[in-house]
């Protein structure tokens, strides 16, 4: 049997290949051709109506087109032939595509000459419907000259990410270009072969079905006339019907099946052409929505509807139909889908404010599913976050990419760091492009890890990553494995039918408590360091001209800038893309982030400069303005803050040693430029072990299995180069009264200037590295070991931190060899502690090691800089600077404030003592993450606020600002039942609980 299943498997590979599928398109004419190629080929993209009355030149099939990154306009004419009973007319276009990777390539998009758009192009979508009793076509299709970055192997580094370096050769040849009939029985025919061949494959060896199918496709094709397929394809699929009418077990495993196409808003092209995939994919499915009742398609990310809306109006009207049917569904609620490690709390909570916004503004939906297929892992923070910006479900299938642990479950409750819950589930198909075969469909039914509780799962099936979305052929697949015996159930429907069927069905999930670790793409957290920085940098920047708007316009001084603040805000939201934060796009992508994050910096240094000044009015006092949570350790927001007088850094030189003493620390720095010492007075701790070294900068081997700039692997530690050798060191007392020590070192072709300052009183010493750096398939590390016996580290996230073990005990804690932290990691035994705080670093690890007389200490290490080759060759490549600090805090509230310092240096201006806005009083401690006026032009004062210790807390409001009435609401800004706000006599109390993220609304109408 063995043998007869692999011969019938054989037959009808090649039967399919080279006789039936070459059929299902009979060529009845040529389609004239003239091209017009934009700027010779090299221009950046037209509009429509630029486009179509441009001077067209003769172009035949063969002639090359199309320079990395180009735009050529083909014009395309043709005499229609009568109707052909044997199927409807096409046209067929081959941009000369390879056969594989749609969406990764070149791409069309096709126009009528009234700039109408018609559909897409892409490698598995070639053809373009001609209407009913039309005699002459004439149509337009603007090409895209993409180049395949993944066609030879995908991990080589290319020139051919940025169009400043990819130089002018053609990539392509226009391969086809004919009038076809498409024969409806063959076309069917072909269907027919592939599902009950699919299937086939996947059933076991025993199964008797799987013998009558092999028996019944023998038949099939031996029906099948080979010089004559379209002649006998209908006798040929009469003798399959009574196979694919079998129905399937009662208790088959169910698909809800979701038309989809995860479109990256940059990743192997530039966020210029994502804008144009978005247009091609939404034009193919609003056309398949229009042929075929059966389809809903969901699409998520709020930024890319609105691209459409703003430059392919037309495609945008048809995709506003279709929602308003029921059928185009959006999703998500988020602007982008974002990566969610490296995103700030607020910058979190804004992906969902101005995604649900959008949503709510032009279709009047609010997305109950936060759905983010392919970010690279998951904050614990996300569930509260999720449930108060309206969500009630998540969908991801990324973790099933672990390289060491299989997760254990499909379908769960997700609890994060506060306690809150969402529905969750992770297609067991294991993609989120699938193309509905046999093979994915048996996988999702027998991966899944939920059975016997449930037998729900969901599919979304449609070209992804470059677009494409659902074909009329994966269309054909589900029709048939609607009820298939031994194929699971696969029923077209949406994410929230299938939420809703799958919660019902298992109200008592298991739960997951705590990150969704993706045990991969670990570099991610530091590839393209200028990217995180721009981003770590846009987000304090934001808080503060929010703060300092919000104080400015409430006191009448200065209108509330909403405009300027929405489009920054988007500009920023948008790099937070899962493939451009994280650092895993072309060099073009990165080149225009630092150019938006630069204007982006000018902007808001305006905007703040403005906004102080006339604040801080007349008068020749030095007010200092901080816009930290924290002043002194009681929590404010809105403050002048003045200096408080210390004595002087003293500095003691020796002959191989530096020390500095501030009355509070004291630090020795040796000959190497290291430190080796740093006292704790008030104790007498040493935060370093003995013999040990901190600030000591490590260099790693870094070359990947794969996913260059994604994956960082463990075994990058098995080499190391401790950076000890120095070409100068000096120790300088500053202007303000810092010492400062500067050592300078050269290694490999990189050169590192190292600063160690010490402020007057300070409990920290400040660190900075500033590094030409010029290493390839590198990693740079800063190493600082810390006296401390614990098994845990705490590590910031939005609105709180993660606890995570730094013991290998299991194989989920070893896996965890380098995770993600914002500001902080915090190290700690009971009473004495430290912690590593940094301005624009997120790449951390915690290890343990043994000391000589017993006990454990601890080292955390920063990833620095990496040197990746893939997808940008030149990846970091030049000058950096990175600051962080190690500080003395024996309690996690200690690393929290320190955090909150070094990304919020305090400004100063002459004028007058001004009135913050608002204090916080009481025993508890709360953080305040924004103020901002309403998003509805209300004029309220909205106050975002958090628990950032994981502690209860409880907490008085004092604001100084009229207001008739206080509301609590989510973050949408909605009215919501108190939880946790009490008014009484005027006095504003909250009782929060560990990590609780709370928004007051103070109404001023």
């Amino acid at each position: 049997m063995h043998d007869r299943r692999k011969l019938t498997e054989d037959r009808i590979a090649r039967v399919l290949t080279e006789r039936i599928r070459p059929k299902i398109y009979r060529a009845v004419g040529e389609l004239s051709v003239s091209a017009w190629h934009v700027g010779g080929g090299q221009g950046e993209p037209v509009s429509p109506a630029g486009a179509l009355g441009a001077a067209y030149e003769p172009f035949a099939v063969g002639e090359a087109w199309g320079p990395p990154w180009g735009t050529t306009w083909f014009r395309l004419t043709a005499d229609v032939p009568a109707p052909d009973p044997a199927g409807p007319t096409e046209l067929v276009v081959d941009l000369g595509w390879a056969d594989h990777s749609p969406g990764f390539q070149a791409e069309g998009l096709v126009y009528r000459p009234d700039g109408s758009v018609v559909k897409g192009l892409n490698p598995r979508n070639g053809w373009i419907p001609v209407r009913p009793n039309e005699t002459r076509v004439e149509l337009y299709v603007e090409a895209a000259a993409n180049p395949l970055l993944l066609e030879v192997h995908p991990f080589l580094p290319t020139q051919l990410g940025d169009k400043e370096t990819a130089g002018d050769r053609p990539l392509y040849r226009l391969a086809r270009a004919d009038v076809c009939v498409r024969d409806t029985s063959v076309w069917e025919l072909a269907a027919d072969l592939e599902v009950l061949d699919q299937l086939m494959r996947t059933l076991p060896e025993y199964d008797g079905w799987r013998a009558e199918l092999c028996l019944g496709l023998d038949r099939a094709l031996d029906a099948v006339d080979l010089s004559d397929v379209p002649g006998s394809a209908s006798a040929a699929r009469e003798l399959l019907a009574p196979l694919l009418a079998r129905r399937s077990a009662e208790g088959a495993h169910r698909i809800s099946a979701v038309g989809h196409a995860h479109i990256d808003s940059a990743w192997l092209w530039p966020v210029r052409e994502t804008v144009r995939k978005v247009a091609r994919t939404t034009a193919n499915v609003t056309h398949l929505l229009d042929e075929h009742p059966e389809l809903v398609y969901a699409m998520s990310s709020a930024q890319q509807y609105e691209w459409l809306e703003q430059q392919r109006p037309e495609v945008f009207r048809r995709l506003a139909e279709q929602v308003r049917a029921g059928r185009f569904l959006p999703t998500g609620g988020m602007w982008v889908e974002s990566d969610t490690n490296m995103v700030g709390g607020e910058a979190m909570v804004r992906q969902f404010v101005m995604g649900q916004g959008y949503f709510r503004e032009k279709f009047g939906i609010t997305c109950r599913e936060v759905w983010l297929p392919d970010s690279f892992g998951y904050s614990a923070a996300l569930p509260q976050i999720a449930r108060q910006a309206g969500c009630t479900h998540f969908l991801t299938q990324k973790i099933s990419w672990n390289q060491q642990n299989v997760f254990p479950h499909h379908t769960f409750w997700w609890e994060g760091i506060d306690g809150t819950r969402v529905f969750t589930h992770f297609p067991p198909v294991d993609t989120y492009t699938a193309e509905l075969t046999g093979r994915e469909l048996a996988h999702a039914a027998t991966n899944f890890r939920d059975k016997g509780a449930t037998n729900l799962s969901l599919v979304p099936f449609g070209y992804g990553d470059g677009g494409g979305g659902p074909t009329r052929e994966m269309l054909q697949h589900a029709t048939r494995t609607r009820d298939l015996e031994g194929s699971p159930r696969v029923a077209i429907e949406s994410p929230a039918q299938f939420f809703e069927r799958a919660q019902a069905a298992y109200p008592d999930a298991p739960v997951w408590a705590g990150e969704l670790y993706l045990e991969l793409h670990r570099g991610t957290y530091t590839s393209q360091a200028r990217t995180k920085e721009g981003n770590r940098r846009s987000e304090h920047l934001l808080r503060e001209a929010e703060l300092w708007a919000t104080t400015a316009a409430v006191r009448g001084l200065a209108d509330y800038p909403v405009a300027e603040l929405r489009r920054i805000w988007k500009t920023v939201l948008l790099q937070q893309f899962h493939d451009i934060l994280p650092g895993s796009s072309i060099a073009w992508v990165h080149r225009e982030a630092a150019e938006n994050y630069a204007r982006v910096e000018a902007e808001l240094e305006a905007l703040i400069a403005d906004r102080l000044a006339l604040l801080a009015g007349t008068g020749s006092d030095t007010v200092t303005f901080n816009a930290t949570p924290f002043d002194g350790g009681a929590p404010s927001l809105g403050g002048a803050v003045l200096p408080s007088p210390a004595e002087a850094v003293r500095i003691e030189r020796g002959d191989d040693a530096v020390v500095l003493d501030n009355g509070v620390l004291r630090v020795v720095v040796d000959a190497a430029g290291t430190v080796v010492s740093l006292v704790d007075l008030a104790t007498g701790r040493d935060v370093i072990p003995h013999g040990e070294r901190a600030n000591l900068l490590q260099l790693h081997q870094d070359f990947p299995n794969k996913w260059d700039a994604w994956d960082l692997d463990e075994f990058y530690r098995h080499t190391r180069t401790d950076l000890t050798e120095t070409d100068e060191l000096d120790a300088q007392r500053t202007d303000d009264g810092d010492v400062e020590i500067a050592v300078r070192r050269s290694f490999g072709s990189s050169e590192v200037l190292q600063r160690m300052r010490l402020s007057p009183g300070c409990r920290q010493l400040d660190c900075t590295v500033e590094v030409d750096w010029h290493e390839r398939e590198r990693v740079l590390k800063v190493a600082v070991p810390i006296d401390v016996h614990t098994t845990q580290a705490a590590f910031e996230t939005q609105f709180g931190h993660v606890m995570r073990p730094t013991h290998t005990n299991t194989s989920w804690d070893a896996a965890r060899f380098e995770v993600c932290a914002h500001r902080f990691v915090h190290v700690a035994e009971r009473g004495f502690g430290a912690a590593v705080v940094n301005s624009a670093t997120y790449g951390h690890e915690v290890t343990r090691h043994e000391a000589p007389g017993g006990g454990t200490w601890s080292t955390v290490r920063l990833s620095l800089l990496r040197a990746p080759r893939f997808p940008d060759p030149e990846t970091d490549q030049g000058r950096h600077v990175r600051r962080y600090a190690i500080v003395v805090a024996p309690d996690v509230a200690d690393a929290v404030a320190a955090g909150y310092r070094i990304n919020l240096p305090p400004r100063q201006a002459s004028g007058s003592a001004v009135e913050p806005l608002l204090r916080v009083g009481g025993p508890g401690t709360v953080a305040i993450e924004a103020m901002k006026l309403a998003e509805d032009g209300s004029g309220d004062v909205i106050v975002r606020l958090y628990e950032p210790l994981g502690a209860r807390a409880n907490v008085t409001l004092e604001p100084a600002f009229e207001h008739s009435g206080v509301r609590q609401v989510d973050l949408l800004e909605d009215g919501i039942a108190p939880d946790g706000l009490t008014t009484t006599d005027g006095r504003i109390q909250l009782l929060l609980r560990p990590f609780q993220l709370v928004t007051v609304r103070f109404i001023r109408g």
